[in-house]
């Protein structure tokens, strides 16, 4: 019996993950949206403690002449931005200091974790991580804030 035979045919493996395993987006996805279309950002969001959290999201800004898609990611990104905002991590865009407004940020987490308990079982698994990962991460900058409040 010939050897060539006796083996079983081999079969081909294409690693089609766009980031490596550093994290990474890998050279032949840079520039490309899943879509096909150039994207304009990462698709990542970084979240006040500094770790990432890959969204499968583009840049939030289009290019010129393309109307803006809204995703289930981009809105929970823009509700996290608020909350963000209300908890003091982020300054006022017209040149304030940080301040921080606790019950309007209490109020913005819990409207997500509403939507949490709501949309569950109908998320991707890229979609259930990065709400997760939103709100530990604001709940965990809620929780500083409110020790740090004067009583």
């Amino acid at each position: 019996m010939n050897s060539e035979e006796e083996k079983p045919k081999a079969f081909k493996v294409d690693d089609r993950r766009r980031f490596s395993a550093e994290g990474e987006l890998k050279p032949e996805f840079r520039g490309v949206d899943q879509t096909g279309r150039q994207s304009q950002a990462p698709e990542a969001v970084v979240l006040p403690s500094g770790s990432a959290v890959k969204t499968g999201v583009t840049s939030p800004v289009p290019p010129t002449g393309e109307a803006t898609e809204i995703s289930f990611a981009t809105f929970m990104v823009g509700l996290s931005t608020q909350a963000l905002f209300h908890l003091g991590e982020i300054a006022d865009p017209q040149g304030g200091e940080p301040q921080a407004d606790l019950p309007a940020a209490q109020q913005l987490i819990d409207i997500i974790g509403m939507l949490k308990e709501k949309t569950r079982g109908n998320l991707d698994h890229d979609e259930q991580t990065l709400l997760d990962a939103i709100l530990f991460e604001l709940r965990m900058k809620y929780v500083e804030r409110a020790r740090q409040a004067p009583r």
